[in-house]
């Protein structure tokens, strides 16, 4: 199992899409186009009192809003805690002293190889936003207990949103 070739076919600000040649694992070689991405990191931030800030984003992609935990992209040498905590103070305007790691996950491995890295951004202060001309974000502060609830109703539908948050409560409660 190996990357026999590839041929970049789209160079873009945030991905590239390549067409790729693997030797598959009995030995064929079949060809895929993969978008390649750069990685990001995305962070639960924790206020003292235990309640959560979550923002409400507008997405072009999905052409809406969406609820989800603050997140960016990988810059050049910058490692997952960096960038969150650089994407923490742009977006909702805080500071972290804690970033606990809660894993990885990749966004849709079918045709994308982006790995995000999860945290828990604890021990914040208050600073400014620096938001991006294209970026709209309104954060919204709220009980674990209800974004919890927002999942099992199906009103939060963002995949990294949805690890963080039940990796933070399954912490919590085997503790």
């Amino acid at each position: 199992m190996s990357k026999l070739s590839e041929e970049v076919l789209y160079q873009g600000r945030i991905l590239d899409l390549a067409r790729e040649t693997h030797r598959m694992p009995d030995l064929r070689e079949a060809r895929f186009e993969v978008i390649q991405h750069p990685g990001g990191a995305a962070a639960l931030p924790v206020l003292k009192d235990g309640r959560v800030i979550l923002i409400n984003q507008f997405r072009p992609a999905i052409e809406d809003y969406i609820l989800e935990i603050p997140a960016g992209r990988l810059e050049v040498g910058e490692t997952g805690a960096e960038c969150i905590a650089r994407e923490l103070e742009e977006e909702i305007g805080y500071q972290t002293e804690t970033i606990e790691p809660l894993g990885f996950v990749y966004s849709s491995v079918g045709f994308c190889n982006e790995k995000i890295h999860l945290f828990v951004a604890k021990d914040l202060t208050p600073t400014s936003t620096a938001l991006e001309p294209d970026e709209f974000i309104e954060p919204v502060i709220m009980e674990v207990e209800t974004a919890l609830a927002k999942i099992e109703s199906g009103k939060l539908v963002d995949a990294k949103t949805q690890i963080a948050l039940l990796r933070y409560a399954l912490t919590k409660r085997s503790q």
